[in-house]
Parts: C-alpha cells; sequence; structure tokens
C-alpha cells in the first residue's frame, strides 16, 4: 500500500497535544502515522519540576517526538496573559524534554470540548478534566489536519 503524499511527507513518530492550563494538563497523543488522537489521562498540576517529571515519563511510555501546545488567543488574534504563560510553559517542556515543540492557535476548544459534553458542559456536572482532554484531542486533531511539520 502506497502512502497519501500528506502521510508521507509527515515525520515519524508520535505526537502529544498539551491544553495548558493553570491547574490542569489535558493531554492527547497521535498514533505512528500522525492521523488519529486519543485522549490521555488529564494531569493535575502540582509544581513545575513535578509536572515536567510526569510529562517527561509519558513522553517515554508513548514514544513521544514532537509536542505541540494550545497557544490561548483572543477573538481578534493577540496573546492574552494565558498566551504568554503557554509559551513560557513550552519553552520549559522543550528544554526539559529535548524535543521540538509547535504554538498552535487554540481558539474555542475548550468551548467546543465543553459543548459535546454529555451533561451539557455545564453545572454540578462538569468535569473540567474531561473537558480538558477533550479540548487537547479538539488541538491535536486540527494539528494533524493541518499538516504542519515541527518547529521550535
Amino acid at each position: 500500500m502506497i502512502p497519501s503524499p500528506s502521510v508521507a511527507k509527515r515525520p515519524g513518530g508520535r505526537v502529544l497535544a498539551i491544553d495548558y492550563g493553570r491547574r490542569r494538563l489535558g493531554l492527547a497523543v497521535s498514533d505512528e502515522l500522525g492521523m488519529l488522537a486519543r485522549p490521555l489521562p488529564t494531569l493535575e498540576r502540582t509544581n513545575r519540576r513535578s509536572d515536567l517529571q510526569r510529562l517527561s515519563r509519558i513522553k517515554e511510555s508513548n514514544g513521544i517526538t514532537r509536542i505541540v501546545i494550545g497557544l490561548a488567543l483572543r477573538m481578534d488574534g493577540t496573546p492574552g496573559s494565558m498566551a504568554e504563560e503557554a509559551r513560557a510553559f513550552g519553552a520549559r517542556v522543550a528544554k526539559f524534554l529535548g524535543l521540538p515543540i509547535e504554538m498552535v492557535d487554540e481558539r474555542l476548544t475548550s468551548w467546543e470540548a465543553a459543548e459535546s459534553d454529555p451533561h451539557g458542559g455545564s453545572g454540578e456536572h462538569k468535569n473540567k478534566g474531561l473537558i480538558d482532554q477533550r479540548a487537547a484531542v479538539l488541538i491535536l486533531e486540527e494539528h494533524l489536519r493541518s499538516g504542519h511539520t515541527s518547529r521550535k
């Protein structure tokens, strides 16, 4: 079977997507071919060192070769304070894990993830960790569809 052109030009290995947040990191990982995204358990943030060590274990156990991190831009495309935090986090992750990082526009992914919640994404049934997972999957799916290659 001959791979399609979009698959042939994609670098090998799995991609990890991170939906960055102050309290949680939503995570998703691609398959080897970069065609499918599946959620990983959401990480509750503890401290920088512990967060990076847990990401390192995820890197090793899943064969991660690239990382995409959601960049929370305002609706007009300008970065806000969370975007700056995500960039700083991405720089720490790149240095600690030694992997290429790509920051990707994540506007509306958390909203879309909450909307797909079977309980309506609100009230007492709201599962923020699950919403973070779904947001990471959406970030990764968009990245995979776009056919981007990694860049720091």
